[in-house]
């Protein structure tokens, strides 16, 4: 009897599956692939179900004869074990991104004799409303919160990208890029205070009060999935910080990053160029502390954020207070540096990892971005975070816009250099 393969990455079995099933048994014996949990965080989306429960659930489909975990997103790893006679899969992989691993796919098979098949794709009310709801519960609070924690684990770095608004928060949702036959995403987004600050035309002072700042976390949960870093600045008092714990918490936030300076806030990029005071380890490790006492759940994050890079205390003060911080009981460290050379951030995450090789390190290579994620990753980096490139994006294309319909008083000059607006609103998911 033929072989015939198909992979799966779902965790609810509707028509569509069963079709592809169906198709599959007419062509002989099928194996159904389980995608790992690592791969599947960087082929598709984060899974609400874990990789033994989606074996299982494959493994109750009639017509399913086997159930095989697939590592690889490219299929290597199965088709040199079972050198299935068909691959099957729905017709949707033929276009986007996907495109590259099909091509992959059909060398493999077709090198041996094989072929595959695609499915025309199953996409009815029943089924969309299947997505929809699966959709609606990665938003869960329950779900997004643990998920940077998960992330941490089962990747080796965490790709983050700042978004302020519902529309940034699609892109990073769904930004999909195909690299070497192989497909990556962000994991996770950055609500930064400059850039919440800057959309709102406010100073990056603290001035954006905490209602406001949680209206636009709110903006992005409600159209996006995957789990959110939250700028939390100073914090503020430690009778005030504990407080915006439990509501980013409540909220489904996976983690807040606290700096350790005092008083009216200034950009850390001005470093000793305008007066920044550091708080004393005493003062900063007593926040932390008060926060994880507040804390109700194991899945959110406190992570401290250290500053004498950036204000010239030297290697080991930022040492020094990494390990009191920790002690205090904060999740992650975020060592931060104005430099273009990122030889004193590895030099830190070197000399740190020497002594704690568990807790999560934090990177936000704004300056030094020559650097690349596998780079960081080798000295230990856990999480590196895009914090402010949409923004930065954004503004000079919208302003010479600006300049150029003024300039001509009419708008065919910038047309092609605009996005069709039928493109933008692709993006946006009708209920």
């Amino acid at each position: 009897m033929k072989t015939v393969y198909t992979c799966f990455c779902t965790d609810v079995i509707h028509e569509g599956h069963r079709n592809i099933i169906e198709e599959a048994h007419k062509r002989g014996k099928v194996v159904v692939g389980a995608l790992s949990d690592r791969t599947l965080i960087r082929y598709n989306k984060f899974p609400t179900l874990s990789q033994e429960e989606r074996i299982r659930l494959y493994e109750s489909i009639d017509g399913v004869e086997e159930v095989v975990v697939q590592e690889d997103m490219l299929y290597d790893d199965v088709i040199e074990r079972l050198h299935p006679d068909f691959v099957v899969h729905g017709d949707n992989w033929k276009e986007g991104p996907e495109a590259a691993i099909r091509s992959h796919v059909e060398a493999l098979v077709t090198a041996y004799g094989g072929e595959v098949v695609d499915i025309p794709y199953t996409y009815n009310e029943t089924v969309r409303k299947i997505d929809l709801q699966t959709r609606e519960r990665l938003a869960m609070p329950e779900y997004r919160r643990k998920r940077l924690r998960q992330l941490i684990d089962m990747t080796p770095v965490v790709k983050v990208m700042e978004a302020h608004s519902g529309l940034t928060g699609l892109i990073v949702e769904k930004t999909v890029v195909e690299r070497e036959g192989r497909l990556d995403q962000f994991d996770a987004m950055w609500v930064s205070s400059l850039c919440d600050s800057t959309a709102k035309g406010k100073p990056d002072i603290e001035l954006v009060d905490m209602t406001s700042r949680f209206r636009t976390i709110d903006d992005i949960m409600e159209v996006t999935t995957k789990p959110i870093i939250f700028d939390g600045d100073t914090g503020g008092l430690a009778e005030h910080f504990v407080y915006t714990v439990r509501s980013l918490e409540r909220m489904g936030v996976s983690a807040v990053i606290i700096e350790d300076k005092k008083g009216l806030k200034k950009n850390s990029l001005f470093g000793t160029e305008v007066h920044q005071t550091q708080a004393t380890i005493e003062e900063f490790s007593a926040k932390i502390t008060a926060a994880k006492k507040a804390q109700l759940t194991d899945d959110f994050m406190i992570i401290a954020r250290i500053e004498s890079l950036i204000l010239e205390q030297g290697m080991a003060d930022a040492l020094a207070r990494a390990a009191a911080y920790v002690a205090a009981g904060a999740d992650g460290i975020m060592i931060h540096s104005r430099k273009k050379d990122p030889a004193e951030i590895l030099e830190f995450c070197d000399r740190f990892r020497a002594t704690d090789a568990k807790t999560p390190i934090v990177v936000v290579p704004s300056s030094f971005n020559t650097i690349t994620e596998e780079e960081l990753s080798a000295h230990g980096v856990n999480i590196v975070i895009y914090a402010n490139q949409l923004t930065r994006a954004a503004f000079p294309a919208m302003q010479k816009t600006a300049e150029d319909i003024l300039r001509y008083h009419r708008a065919k000059e910038v047309d092609d250099r605009l996005l069709p607006i039928k493109q933008i609103i692709t993006l946006i998911d009708e209920i």
